[in-house]
């Protein structure tokens, strides 16, 4: 019998291609103004003692650093596909205390069967770069492990609401990592994908204009207590 919820086993790489993962920091930090809304995104989640973070997605290792910058006593764990990436984010976050736990692989539920259930997962810059079935994958396999009433922080490229947006959007990051992938973003699909996974209370907590088009920071809640 086929597997119901196959686990996609392709990606867009940091900075779209696997040669350019060296330079992804410095390009994310001048194209998408990303100091600013990672530190609000960490603002927005108001991590307390505790708290079990799950970084779908982790990346070079931003989200922990600014983690690190603003909270104490909390747990992160980070997953990601791209091993190069992985590699990166071990070696600037090997300070961090408590130190921060990555694992590489394609995320689904099954995989991280041996973490604790986190009460708050961020999804950063994930979404855009998969096709729509792959979005929807990964927001069901989010709720499914998520505490009841814990929070999920998607924070990609959203709506992208003025002319002017739409049009550095269309010139950059549809360039980069094609237009298939980024177009539902880009036409507001994300709260529409999140409801759909079965998260409650959606809404936007804010936007930022960058030189790459607009970025959202979006909170929703799994049901229960």
């Amino acid at each position: 019998m086929p597997d119901p919820k196959p686990v996609a086993r392709s990606y867009t790489p940091a900075a779209g291609y696997h040669f350019l993962t060296p330079f992804y920091d410095f390009g994310v930090a001048v194209t998408t103004r990303e100091r600013v809304w990672r530190d609000r995104l960490v603002r927005h989640m108001a991590l307390g003692e505790g708290d079990v973070i799950l970084d779908i997605g982790s990346g070079t290792g931003n989200l922990a650093l600014a983690i690190a910058r603003h909270s104490r006593d909390v747990r992160y764990l980070g997953f990601d596909p791209d091993e190069a990436a992985t590699r990166i984010a071990r070696t600037k976050t090997a300070q961090i205390v408590p130190p921060p736990e990555f694992r590489v692989g394609f995320f689904a539920a099954s995989a991280i069967d041996d973490w604790p259930s986190p009460s708050k997962i961020a999804i950063c810059l994930v979404l855009h770069q998969v096709g729509l079935e792959e979005k929807a994958r990964l927001l069901r396999e989010a709720r499914q492990v998520l505490a009841p009433g814990g929070k999920l922080y998607v924070t990609d490229y959203g709506e992208q609401r003025s002319r002017l947006m739409r049009l550095l959007f269309r010139l950059t990051i549809q360039q980069l990592d094609g237009v298939q992938d980024t177009q539902p973003n880009a036409d507001g699909l994300l709260p529409v994908l999140m409801r759909e996974a079965g998260f409650c209370d959606v809404r936007e907590l804010e936007t930022f204009r960058t030189p790459t088009g607009a970025i959202a920071i979006i909170e929703a809640r799994k049901p229960g207590t």
